[in-house]
């Protein structure tokens, strides 16, 4: 039954058994929750790519895979379903690669509202729209009450690297610059306001945020851009220190350099919690060399998501491997990779 728009209509409120059973219900749920938006070439059991771009001699195919898990699904500046599509793109594009094609697989919990559904396939759409990326193919399962939280995705991205793109974290030296591209920790604060189990009250919203365009931006103005970590689990202080050990470099940050909004401080000195090691979906560090410093920061200016981009440290010869942080007292500490699980059920 197709409603006047031409949408096949769903008779469930909510995700039952059925819908995972491989019969007409699995069908129907497909064609109107998920492919009636994604718009895929056709219904096969694989996705068949083209990209003009693999056509240049030297160009690389790059591939990432990724599965969400978020409490809640839905929280202020985005949902589960924005958090997949802007983390695949984000982990291609600080690669060097430009993002093209996304498959996304749901596990989905029996009892889950086909309307909550309905807005998380939106909010992917919209995202890859923003992106430039097609979500080509996917997968559904639907497991019984309690054994999900409502939805689970996995997101897989493919994208193509230009010829002499080369960006990874050995390729960081003494003397370059590090850069964010804004405020530190919104989402992580953000998620944990939203839960709710502590009695917060906060106005912040996530930063979630797909970065393919400004890592385009920066790749156009500097040529010899070095590396690029998305701040993800574990915050700012673990993407440090994957590319400080990686390129045998030691990395120095100030602390009156850090973008930090008053309320994620205050969030944390409640909580007994370190900003630096709140998760981020929106935001990445990145090395240049010095002389380039200027013209990554005008470019990362030039679009929405690099408006707050500021310099926060650089990359010094030793101790190799080590992260510290010049503190407002003028001292130093040691900021070493997260250890245990500071914030759980956050991506």
């Amino acid at each position: 039954m197709k409603d006047v728009t031409g949408q096949k209509v769903l008779r469930d409120s909510r995700v039952t058994l059925a819908h995972g059973g491989g019969g007409k219900a699995m069908r129907d749920l497909i064609e109107s929750v998920f492919t009636d938006v994604f718009e895929p070439d056709g219904m096969e059991d694989q996705a068949r790519l083209t990209a003009e771009a693999l056509a240049v001699p030297g160009a690389r195919l790059a591939m990432t895979t990724d599965s969400f898990v978020v409490t809640p699904v839905e929280f202020p500046g985005g949902d589960i379903g924005k958090l997949a599509v802007c983390g695949t793109v984000n982990d291609l594009a600080v690669g060097g690669a430009t993002p093209l094609y996304l498959s996304a697989a749901f596990i989905i919990e029996e009892g889950t509202e086909i309307a909550l559904l309905r807005r998380i396939v939106a909010t992917m759409r919209d995202e890859a729209d923003k992106a430039g990326v097609r979500i080509v193919t996917g997968d559904t399962k639907v497991v019984g009450r309690g054994s999900a939280d409502q939805v689970f995705i996995t997101t897989t991205g493919v994208g193509v690297i230009a010829p002499g793109v080369e960006l990874k974290a050995g390729n960081v030296r003494p003397g370059d610059v590090a850069i964010v591209n804004g405020v530190l920790g919104d989402h992580g604060a953000c998620i944990l306001a939203a839960r709710g189990d502590m009695a917060l009250s906060s106005d912040l919203v996530s930063d979630c945020a797909g970065l393919g365009h400004l890592m385009a931006a920066v790749q156009a103005a500097c040529p010899n851009v070095r590396a690029a970590r998305d701040c993800t689990r574990g915050g700012l202080a673990s993407a440090l220190n994957e590319i400080a050990e990686a390129a045998g470099v030691a990395v120095e940050i100030e602390e009156d350099a850090l973008p930090l909004r008053a309320e994620v401080k205050g969030t944390c000195e409640i909580l007994g919690l370190d900003p630096l090691y709140l998760a981020n979906e929106g935001r990445l560090v990145l090395f240049v060399p010095e002389d380039e410093a200027e013209a990554a920061l005008a470019a990362m200016r030039s679009v929405p998501e690099g408006e707050g981009a500021t310099v926060i440290g650089r990359a010094k010869p030793a101790p190799a491997g080590q992260v510290t942080m010049r503190t407002l007292f003028g001292g130093a500490r040691i900021v070493d990779m997260l250890v245990g699980e500071q914030l759980p059920r956050i991506c």
